[in-house]
């Protein structure tokens, strides 16, 4: 729904309603996840209500996709049609009046035609696991893993994995569904600094916790549990099997939402940081969060 307020009483025309395109960051640990709710805990249920202080009417966001319960963002995408009569800075001044886990880091005008879900050319996730135990400040926000980890092999099974295959294997679709299980995954790496590694995944479509199971999986092959082979099996068999975990949520960050063609690439080019969400294309009719 739009807002388009009008002062009562008066003769000044009200400002044309207009489309505004938000990136956000918020810390999932105390929120129901991105989508709206029944509850009202949901990261979208606390935007949308700060809107319609803003606006005095209810204002629906629409994001780039949804994110599950726990799990972070530090660029998660939204837009919403609503007339202001300010410039984007002064929107966005009064958009930080939201709760604590929550910033809503920037705002502005774009065409009608955008679209924060449908017009996403594709996403960045980083999922953080710490190697032995963690302090009490960084626990929230990765997968401890206590036993030891093969890095080398976890490296090459992500070269493995990356690129197009049938991921049905790695996702936790269930029931009746007939989604299309092929995606080419653009980018998964696997880098290691300290106790700390940091696994990147890329693409423009990723499946229902498809980031979190490749994370699982290559968990797995890190502590010996699975081998190249079985990966290669996995791919070609389409069939999940326990070994396949799902990584816990805590340790996942959407990064960021890529629009217009070629930006990821000229954003890797340049050395820039970048993005995961139910995705353009196929992930139009889902909408799964990863």
């Amino acid at each position: 729904m739009s807002a388009n307020p009008r002062a009562a009483g008066t003769n000044v025309a009200a400002p044309a309603i207009r489309r505004w395109k938000c990136v956000c960051a918020y810390d999932g640990t105390a929120f129901a996840g991105w989508q709206s709710q029944a509850g009202g805990t949901a990261i979208q249920d606390v935007i949308e209500a700060r809107l319609a202080q803003i606006f005095k009417a209810p204002v629906r966001i629409h994001g780039s996709g949804r994110t599950d319960a726990g799990v972070h963002a530090h660029g998660q995408v939204f837009h919403f049609d609503a007339a202001w009569a300010h410039g984007p800075e002064k929107l966005l001044l009064a958009l930080r009046v939201v709760p604590p886990g929550i910033q809503v880091k920037s705002v502005r005008a774009v065409p009608m035609t955008f679209h924060a879900r449908f017009s996403a050319q594709g996403k960045r996730y980083e999922y953080h696991v710490h190697l032995g135990d963690a302090d009490p400040f960084t626990r929230p926000y990765c997968w401890v893993v206590t036993k030891p980890l093969d890095v080398p092999a976890m490296q090459a099974a992500a070269r493995l994995l990356a690129g197009r295959h049938d991921f049905r294997a790695f996702t936790a679709l269930n029931g009746p569904e007939r989604e299309d299980t092929v995606r080419e995954l653009r980018r998964l790496d696997v880098v290691r600094r300290g106790r700390r590694l940091r696994i990147t995944a890329e693409s423009s479509g990723f499946l229902y916790k498809m980031v979190r199971s490749l994370t699982g999986a290559l968990v797995a092959v890190g502590e010996g549990r699975l081998s190249l082979d079985d990966l290669r099996a996995l791919l070609a068999g389409g069939r999940r099997i326990p070994a396949v975990q799902t990584a816990p949520p805590q340790g996942l960050f959407l990064v960021k939402v890529f629009y217009g063609r070629g930006e990821a690439r000229k954003e890797a080019q340049g050395g820039g940081t970048g993005s995961e969400t139910g995705d353009r294309d196929r992930d139009r009719a889902s909408g799964h969060p990863r």
